[in-house]
């Protein structure tokens, strides 16, 4: 029988120490994560659901943010959205005390909902055209010159660069240069160009991943570049590129700087489709999610009104997330499980 030696011992210290170490931090940011998404599930629940039937507060999630009123009448207190308290005093009159007014409060997010919906699915549709068209020639056409190395670098540091900076370009070059002003497409274009280093990089892991022998036995067989490409390259790449999706609509949905600057509005009557022609849709501001959070949680004074608003719209927010990338994880899976190396 052997004994271990001091060494041994203190090796097996180290390695127990630093196995320890990387478990709790593991397990303290799950406890982080778990206690945020606890607290914004139970606080946003009570202003989402409600106990009676249909159980979903219908209209938080089908109007418009409104002005809540609050008051006192015959001893009650009262707390009506705009358009009640219009109705109200119609038949009531005027109330014997002054009533106060708390911005956004009342009524509910469905422009926010909406407009944060078309600018991802927007913002998505164009950087994944541009990035998997660049993520294509960078892995299957261009030579690892000095150029094509710059170019991959360049791409990889804009992935690094604030989210703040592309706000301001988008800004600078589609709010005023182009002219767009603060509309849907300026959106489009910042939140594309914002992830677009990213897709860049992910695609062309993926392409590059697919097994050259399955690009040399469809050239051998007669097939052009850009039919093995299509027919025997993308297929095989496709749930990385997926992947790749997925991390973008995160990003992209959460995001308030760029469209702060570019497409939101903090506060719009019309709904994207109330337009005089249809060329109008992508040259007006919407409303966001993201940005009706931060508008609420900073720029009105706050009180327990504004918190059930900021839970609820936070609730929803994670929901809408959650919802168009678990369509992204489903076709993802769905296409590794129609291939087979």
């Amino acid at each position: 029988m052997t004994t271990a030696t001091p060494h041994a011992r203190r090796t097996r210290t180290i390695e127990l120490f630093v196995f320890w170490t990387f478990r709790l931090a593991t397990y303290f940011v799950l406890a982080c994560a778990s206690y945020i998404f606890l607290d914004i599930g139970i606080k946003g629940a009570r202003t989402v659901f409600t106990s009676t039937p249909p159980f979903v507060n219908v209209a938080f999630l089908s109007e418009p943010p409104q002005t809540l009123y609050v008051f006192e009448h015959e001893g009650k207190k009262m707390t009506l959205s705009d358009r009640e308290f219009r109705e109200w005093k119609a038949t009531n009159g005027e109330p014997a005390v002054a009533a106060s007014s708390v911005a956004y409060s009342a009524g509910g997010i469905w422009p926010c909902i909406v407009g944060t919906a078309l600018l991802v699915l927007g913002s998505m549709a164009l950087a994944l055209g541009i990035g998997i068209s660049s993520a294509i020639y960078l892995s299957e056409y261009s030579r690892n010159g000095r150029l094509i190395r710059l170019v991959r670098i360049a791409i990889l540091n804009l992935a690094g660069v604030p989210s703040i900076v592309f706000g301001l370009f988008g800004f600078g070059l589609f709010v005023i240069f182009f002219g767009w002003n603060v509309s849907l497409l300026a959106g489009w274009f910042t939140l594309g160009l914002m992830i677009l280093p990213a897709i860049i990089t992910a695609s062309e892991e993926s392409l590059r991943a697919v097994p050259q022998g399955l690009r040399e036995g469809s050239l051998a067989l007669g097939a052009t570049k850009w039919q093995t490409i299509r027919k025997n390259v993308l297929p095989y790449a496709l749930p990385g590129i997926l992947t790749s999706s997925i991390l973008g609509i995160a990003r992209v949905a959460g995001e308030t700087a760029p469209i702060m600057f570019t497409a939101a509005y903090a506060m719009r009557d019309e709904m994207p489709w109330q337009v005089s022609r249809w060329t109008d849709f992508v040259f007006q501001g919407v409303m966001a999610l993201p940005y009706h959070i931060y508008v609420v949680s900073s720029k009105i004074p706050q009180n327990e009104y504004t918190e059930r608003v900021q839970y609820g719209a936070a609730f929803v927010f994670l929901a809408v997330v959650m919802l168009i990338t678990l369509t992204s994880i489903v076709l993802r899976e769905r296409s590794r499980n129609r291939l087979s190396w």
